[in-house]
């Protein structure tokens, strides 16, 4: 759409809930003129979308779940109404002008309303024989969760023209548009006529397409639709603003002082963060910007002064651990004595996995037992072991709560990171259940019992990186 040179940012949610703090410092960099050539795509505020579908973490339902098991319209209609409310509440605190909080709360209300009148529609549709409530459930799930990316971006665009930038909102979302489009066609048409160099779009993160970005990226969708607009405007450069710099470790974990900023890496890292469930970019949004060779850039928002981490194809140049992460799993090992030169037992477990959604962090296999370390609540778990059980009568199957913890750098090669690894693990007490390291020498991993998977990563983050980063700086 553009030849010169421009940016695509995007903001996640938790820093969403301070944008307000931005405008002077993300939004202008301390310009007094305003600092257009960025289009600009934002989360909904932090909580929102939790509200919206589940929470993240715990799954509790939201709107979206008690539609879906609902034997009456209370539950749901009320937790929409939380919605609204918690809605108000966000842009009620980043909103000052009464002008464009009574335009929030109108913008709220068509919205919240237009969804209600919708959902009702729907549950009287689906009271007839002829029409079934789960054949559209993943379009209620696209529609609910683009209610927080619009009022997001509607709020901020009204921030933004308050304090004298020309902001315009980019609605993707496909509000009561009646046609059906492609994601590149829906993002050529909403940025048709922007000019990004004498205004800033804010745009959705949540697009409606004919692909449907929830059936297949879920909630990380705005990621995708950031890392496409980013390929098809031909960006300089794609930023994503978070409220951290990506680090070493959590410095929760293992200290402020003890950390260090990753500042330059390689998507082949990113693609192991993911792994690992620390993504800076979704593995699908890097995907396309790798291959549209776009550089990408993680900041910390309130921090703009710093160049935070990029991100490329470059190759490291020297050997070394640039993070220390850890993720609890369920390790499913399934033993068949008879499992010894017989083909099939691997394609059948991956079937019953691949059938149950549940994603698999790692996997270990012998003569006679193979492994998966699975991401995945217990409950779920055990319905993957039902089915194995029915499958493979005379194997023997346990389950056992345990942690991963990688060490992961663009090149580890020489650095001798499972046994000096052991050795720190041994120094603290910990005793690991397996490790492995594959041929790329791009991470290595430890398996603990999951009660020991923080002391094992600020043993190891100790050991691996600032041990080395001791050295290195007396030997400069």
């Amino acid at each position: 759409m553009t030849k010169r040179h421009h940016t695509v940012e995007k903001i996640g949610g938790t820093s969403m809930a301070r944008v307000h703090d931005l405008v002077d410092t993300l939004f202008t960099r301390g310009r007094e003129a305003p600092d257009y050539g960025r289009i600009f795509v934002v989360s909904a505020f932090g909580g929102i979308t939790d509200l919206l579908l589940e929470q993240k973490k715990t799954g509790e339902p939201g709107v979206y779940g008690l539609f879906a098991n609902a034997d009456n319209d209370h539950a749901w209609s009320d937790a929409l109404n939380r919605v609204a409310g918690a809605m108000r509440e966000a842009h009620g605190k980043v909103l000052d002008h009464p002008a464009d909080i009574a335009a929030a709360d109108d913008f709220v209300r068509e919205r919240i309303e237009g969804a209600r009148s919708c959902l009702i529609d729907l549950q009287r549709l689906c009271s007839y024989g002829h029409f079934r409530l789960a054949h559209h459930m993943g379009l209620i799930r696209e529609l609910l969760s683009g209610l927080g990316e619009a009022q997001s971006a509607f709020v901020t665009a009204a921030l933004l023209r308050r304090r004298g930038i020309d902001a315009r909102f980019v609605d993707l979302s496909g509000w009561r548009d009646e046609t059906e489009c492609t994601l590149e066609e829906r993002i050529v048409e909403g940025l048709r006529d922007v000019d990004i160099f004498h205004e800033m779009p804010i745009v959705t993160g949540y697009a409606q397409c004919s692909e449907g970005l929830m059936a297949e990226f879920d909630r990380g969708y705005s990621e995708v639709t950031f890392a496409r607009i980013a390929a098809l405007t031909g960006a300089g450069e794609a930023i994503i603003h978070k409220e951290f710099h990506l680090s070493s470790a959590d410095p929760k974990l293992v200290g402020e002082g003890a950390v260090v900023k990753m500042g330059h890496t390689n998507y082949d890292v990113a693609d192991q963060l993911s792994n690992m469930g620390m993504e800076a970019v979704h593995p699908k949004a890097a995907k396309m910007l790798r291959q549209a060779g776009i550089p990408l850039r993680v900041t910390n928002a309130f921090e703009p002064e710093d160049p935070g981490t990029l991100i490329d194809d470059a190759e490291g140049e020297a050997p070394r651990v640039e993070m220390v992460t850890g993720l609890g799993v369920y390790a499913l090992e399934l033993f068949e004595q008879d499992m010894v030169g017989v083909k099939g037992y691997d394609s059948a477990i991956l079937d019953v996995l691949t059938r149950h959604q549940v994603r698999i962090v790692a996997k270990t296999s012998n003569a006679n037992t193979i492994t998966h370390y699975l991401d995945a609540p217990l409950k779920l778990v055990r319905r993957v072991e039902n089915d194995l059980e029915a499958r493979f009568p005379g194997a023997t199957l346990t389950a056992r709560n345990l942690g991963v913890v990688a060490a992961i750098g663009r090149d580890l090669k020489g650095l001798k990171v499972l046994a000096r690894g052991l050795a720190a693990l041994d120094a603290a007490g910990i005793e690991p259940v397996a490790v492995q390291q594959t041929t790329r020498d791009v991470d290595a991993q430890f398996v603990v019992p999951r009660e020991d998977m923080e002391p094992a990563i600020r043993a190891l983050h100790a050991a691996l990186v600032e041990e080395d980063s001791r050295q290195e700086a007396m030997a400069a």
